[in-house]
Formats: C-alpha cells, structure tokens, sequence
C-alpha cells in the first residue's frame, strides 16, 4: 500500500503562484516538484535528506 506524499512549499512563497518549488519528505527522500504542475503524475527529483540539508545550507549561506 502508498502512502500519498504531503507536498508544502515555503512560508517565504508568495500565493500568486509562479516560481516555487514544493516539497515532501520521507525518511529516506526529499521529493522536490515544480509548484506549477502539482499533478501526482508530473515530474519530481528525489534526493537522499543529506543531499537537501547540503542543498538548503548552501542556499542559506548565498
């Protein structure tokens, strides 16, 4: 049996929609998707969470 994944998208993300990501994680995955096309059959990228933290610190630090 799956378990639907719970997409959000960040505070900082405004409701006109346009350029967001959305987001859900697993234990072992972070699923990433474009918030323009939330369809569960569109295209996402799975990363292990140690990759999303390096991502997201990166970021943080720019």
């Amino acid at each position: 049996m799956s378990t639907a994944l719970e997409w959000f998208k960040s505070s900082y993300s405004g409701s006109e929609g346009g350029a967001c990501l959305e987001v859900a994680t697993c234990p072992h995955a972070v699923h990433i998707r474009d918030s323009k096309n939330p369809e569960d059959s569109g295209p996402t990228l799975t990363v292990s969470p140690s990759a999303w933290t390096a991502f997201t610190t990166h970021s943080a630090a720019r």
